[in-house]
């Protein structure tokens, strides 16, 4: 809880950031994320790139411009939430690290979470076809191959190809494990 300048004791949120490259199990592992941390606290959503994208109309493109843009109002609704005591958990692709440390100043409490994919890794799992889809000819602009994607510079967690031998659900509880955001567990 913090007090404000109103007078009112508001909530202090916390907002785990998953950030990856397509197929690295962001959606997955940030649904099992909030499931679980709602149990204990239902002031919790669920943001996720993709769906936000699809809410908006995605009109922004997937070009560099675009990309950030979409950062922007990410980073922003979760501004919006964090004032009002509301978690998030946002999966999103996140290729800004200047969006990652205004995140990382701006809330209450953040924390980052890295799916550290190798891309033979990715375009075997490929879920969305994207990956298929570039290596044909058919789509350009994919994070990972045309256009870079920066490694975060200071994310809190790094989960790799030898993390995700364990189920969605366990991951999730070491996620939740390390923020402390769970009664019973221990906070970084």
């Amino acid at each position: 809880m913090i007090p404000s300048d109103d007078g009112w004791i508001r909530r202090t949120a916390v907002i785990v950031w998953l950030i990856g490259l397509s197929g690295a199990g962001k959606t997955t592992i940030g649904r099992d994320v909030w499931t679980q941390w709602r149990e204990q606290d239902p002031a919790t959503v669920f943001l996720d790139g993709d769906i936000l994208r699809d809410v908006w109309g995605d009109r922004l493109g997937h070009d560099v411009e675009g990309r950030a843009r979409n950062a922007h109002r990410i980073s922003h609704l979760c501004r919006v939430l964090d004032e009002q005591g509301i978690n998030a958990v946002a999966a999103v692709l996140s290729m800004f690290p200047d969006w990652q440390a205004w995140n990382r100043e701006t809330f209450s409490s953040y924390y980052e979470v890295f799916l550290d994919l190798p891309m033979e890794v990715l375009k075997a799992r490929d879920p969305k076809g994207i990956y298929a889809a570039h290596d044909r000819g058919e789509m350009p602009l994919v994070v990972g191959c045309d256009l870079e994607f920066p490694r975060p510079p200071a994310p809190d967690l790094v989960l790799g190809e030898d993390d995700m031998q364990e189920s969605p659900s366990d991951l999730a509880g070491r996620i939740l494990a390390a923020t402390g955001v769970l009664a019973g567990t221990e906070g970084v």
